[in-house]
């Protein structure tokens, strides 16, 4: 068996760790050197950390952070807390940095006699991609290549006109488990542990019309920072919020995957687990066909499309709604929303509900 993978993102060497503990060979193309985020950070959620555990690479665990407690208030709120999310005295979720899992998923594979990685040159490489009778299945996880425009531009896509914003914060050290997210007027701002003396700060700006440097947010963050002495900052990063929701997830004998599958607002953090949940998915259902001695051909991507076509929009959805509603809720100087925290926090079945929905997505 031999499957042929398309980008060389981190779901895409995911997908080829969790493809080769089965015994299959695994080619990667990608069309460039891969800028490799050095201090972007992964929210994973417990169930996927499990699944990475288990399912594609034992990864050091000194690499991850655990998260033992979330917290949510609100700056309309005088910054009080009206939500938390705890669960005994165990992780709800780890923090690592893109480059740990990268890295890790890089070396390792680069190892293995049933993987190559090779290098397009040139757009006329993606035809004998496509052409190559040999590779039992083409998945592409990429969104910016040719095969990616010619034949999946149909797509459910919305453009929030804002930014997120990520850097790193250095401080003093502490007993760093405790995550934390001010609703603010502009957007929500996550601190987010990743050891004991780092915390990545991501701030989701809803007004378009603001445009942040070094300068002015980390003035926003000390600003909504009472917990933390803080030492320094690294250089931040911003990109463009999204949402895209992809209507066919193959076409003849290409599948996509990966961020070209969805792509959601970042204040829930599940974009990676998201995809996680795929790989999780498609795993499972290949691993139905080599049980029953089943060949691995085009009709996997049927039976995928099916499986998670339906679950994926409803969560991808979800996500926006919220998003959404926030921002209306702004309007309002958060009325609504008040009133929903303090039911969550009252009613212990609806936080149980809404910690599983965020620790393994619909799909279980």
């Amino acid at each position: 068996m031999n499957i042929c993978l398309i980008g060389d993102s981190l779901t895409s060497l995911a997908l080829a760790k969790n493809l080769i503990n089965k015994k299959i060979k695994v080619s990667l193309y990608h069309s460039k050197k891969k800028n490799i985020f050095k201090d972007r950070t992964l929210g994973i959620s417990n169930d996927n950390f499990n699944f990475i555990s288990k399912e594609i690479l034992k990864i050091k665990r000194s690499l991850f952070w655990g998260i033992k407690k979330i917290e949510i208030f609100d700056e309309y709120k005088e910054n009080k807390k009206i939500l938390e999310f705890q669960k005994n005295n165990s992780e709800l979720f780890f923090m690592t940095k893109y480059n740990n899992i990268y890295t890790s998923l890089n070396f390792n594979l680069k190892k293995n006699k049933l993987f190559k990685k090779i290098l397009i040159k040139h757009e006329s490489f993606y035809e004998k991609i496509l052409n190559n009778s040999k590779f039992d299945l083409i998945i592409n996880c990429e969104t910016n290549n040719k095969i990616y425009k010619d034949f999946f531009n149909k797509a459910f896509r919305k453009n929030y006109n804002s930014y997120a914003y990520t850097f790193i914060m250095n401080h003093n050290k502490i007993d760093n488990i405790k995550a934390s997210q001010i609703f603010t007027k502009f957007g929500p701002i996550a601190f987010l542990p990743i050891s004991s003396t780092e915390t990545s700060i991501v701030f989701s700006c809803n007004d378009k019309n603001i445009l942040l440097n070094q300068t002015k947010f980390e003035e926003i963050v000390r600003k909504y920072n009472d917990y933390y002495k803080i030492k320094n900052f690294k250089k931040f990063e911003k990109f463009k919020l999204n949402f895209s929701i992809l209507r066919n997830y193959y076409y003849n004998k290409i599948m996509i995957f990966g961020d070209g599958l969805h792509k959601i607002h970042p204040l829930a953090g599940q974009g990676f687990n998201m995809a996680l949940r795929d790989i999780k998915i498609l795993s499972k259902i290949i691993d139905n066909r080599i049980d029953l001695g089943l060949e691995l051909n085009h009709s996997i991507y049927d039976e995928f499309e099916k499986k998670m076509k339906h679950f994926n929009f409803i969560f991808a959805s979800s996500i926006d709604l919220i998003h959404e509603f926030f921002k209306l809720d702004n309007k309002f100087k958060k009325k609504y929303s008040a009133r929903l925290f303090k039911t969550i926090g009252k009613n212990k079945i609806f936080n149980k509900i809404i910690s599983e929905y965020a620790d393994k997505g619909l799909v279980y």
